[in-house]
């Protein structure tokens, strides 16, 4: 079996096949949904293989204006987790942050999603904001990045 992760820019539509089968058909938004967040603003959209599978998605976008790229979308396939699929997702993000001189990564998570809040942390994310909710684990969690 080939192991070798593949990362790469894509089209929103293969993040949406990706994403059906990550999130489940019933939860994955439809391309409208995604575009209208990112239109007329800097985007990248980027997909993770692992081997001929397909298993993971990120979509960033220039949310603020300010100099960072903002980090709005990341799924692993429940079968890909844990072998490195998502490092590789942020590491070409960040390295394409760079190269178009953005400062800084921005992100937010739910506090549900234990093993997002554990790479960001992990790997030199700050925390900068928190959204309670009714609901703890609905409540989000902001973070950031520099970009030196």
């Amino acid at each position: 079996m080939d192991t070798q992760i593949r990362i790469r820019e894509a089209s929103i539509d293969e993040v949406i096949k990706i994403g059906k089968k990550v999130l489940g058909a019933e939860k994955m938004k439809p391309r409208e949904h995604f575009e209208e967040r990112y239109k007329d603003k800097y985007h990248l959209i980027t997909v993770a293989y692992l081997g001929d599978n397909p298993a993971g998605y990120a979509v960033w976008y220039d949310k603020y204006g300010d100099g960072s790229l903002y980090c709005w979308m990341t799924g692993v396939s429940p079968d890909f987790r844990r072998k490195g699929i998502l490092k590789g997702l942020m590491a070409f993000g960040l390295a394409i942050a760079r190269n178009k001189r953005y400062e800084k990564i921005k992100t937010k998570v739910r506090n549900s999603e234990r093993g997002m809040l554990a790479y960001l942390t992990k790997y030199g994310f700050s925390i900068t904001d928190f959204e309670e909710r009714p609901n703890n684990e609905d409540s989000k969690i902001s973070f950031e990045k520099d970009l030196e």
